[in-house]
């Protein structure tokens, strides 16, 4: 009589014999090349800024070299290609940059009809407004007739429009093609008010306002702004390395692990700190990395917690709270998979 092994065993022994990833052609570009071409923004703080130096920081730069830091062995190999609202997808789609890490949010049409793929998010937000003080406005349902500034090529200007019909508000928006010109217009008195992401509104109030205490972010967010790090399609090796060195991010403020205490943890007697470190578990092999992927993002930039506290957080001039951006176990939706 012939004995045949229960179903489950067959598929484990599948699982335990297949193939290590192969690297793909984005990896093996990059690898070629020596360094990251990451697309950001042309300036928005918290997010993706550079000083007088040309230094670039911010949370989605820290994205970007935690990516380099696990693919190349060094965060700073990065070169930086600042790219505006309209310009982003294009540049990503026509291979200009390799990866796009740029405060964009994640949406159904983005997602499915421009040919690329949205990773993991790293940030939750939501549109808002701001106005002057001196318009005495203190909620966006008192912005009836009036002109608010948006910039072009970003889902605030098709939000505001829906807002304004699901309020019938009559909103008159002026729309302009940056970042720049639009905030210029609102702080000269060309627009009633101006609207984007919350977290833009608060670094536009710290950094772009002489007198932050002359304006107003209004209590509404009106929308839901999930932000993520975006790849073109068809590297599905490329896509989950970005993918789980965002989720490696996020598993080490679950389990407490540092940009200070890595070395240390790697070492220790913590099974579950050396498995995810590399010290006793290969779990770079399926992502055509080596084992210590997740400890090199981790000394470079830190934790999840450690990219937002100093780029959002009090430890920043942006003094965001947490909020939404919480871990998951601490009421936020900050939430990653298991690295097993």
């Amino acid at each position: 009589m012939k004995l045949r092994a229960p179903p489950f065993l067959f598929a484990l022994t599948v699982l335990l014999s297949a193939p290590p990833a192969s690297a793909g052609k984005t990896l093996d570009a990059i690898r070629q090349r020596g360094e990251l071409v990451c697309g950001v923004s042309t300036g928005l703080s918290g997010f993706s800024a550079s000083d007088s130096k040309g230094r670039w920081s911010g949370l989605d730069v820290d994205i970007c070299k935690a990516v380099a830091a696990a693919v190349l062995g060094d965060g700073e190999k990065v070169k930086w290609t600042p790219l505006n609202a309209q310009q982003r997808f294009a540049a990503l789609q026509a291979g200009e940059v390799d990866l796009l890490s740029r405060n964009t949010t994640w949406s159904l049409s983005r997602d499915a009809s421009l040919g690329l793929h949205f990773t993991s998010i790293v940030f939750h937000d939501g549109q808002g407004f701001m106005v002057s003080r001196k318009s005495r406005i203190t909620s966006a349902t008192q912005l009836a007739n009036a002109e608010i500034c948006v910039q072009a090529g970003t889902t605030a200007e098709r939000n505001l429009n829906d807002y304004a019909r699901s309020h019938r508000m009559r909103i008159r928006p002026v729309v302009f093609d940056n970042f720049e010109a639009s905030i210029k217009a609102f702080l000269t008195g060309r627009c009633q008010a101006y609207t984007t992401d919350a977290s833009s509104l608060a670094a536009v109030l710290q950094r772009e306002t002489r007198h932050p205490a002359d304006y107003l972010i209004l209590p509404e967010l009106i929308s839901k702004e999930p932000m993520a790090p975006v790849v073109r399609r068809g590297d599905d090796e490329w896509f989950a390395i970005v993918k789980w060195v965002v989720n490696a991010l996020i598993t080490a403020e679950e389990m407490g692990l540092t940009r200070a205490n890595a070395e240390e943890q790697k070492r220790s007697g913590d099974l579950v700190a050396q498995r995810f470190l590399g010290t006793t578990e290969d779990t770079g092999k399926p992502l055509g990395l080596d084992r210590e992927w997740a400890y090199r993002a981790i000394r470079a930039v830190g934790s999840y917690g450690e990219i937002y506290e100093r780029n959002l957080g009090t430890g920043s001039p942006l003094k965001l709270p947490r909020g939404m951006n919480r871990l998951w176990n601490q009421g936020g939706l900050i939430y990653a998979p298991p690295i097993r």
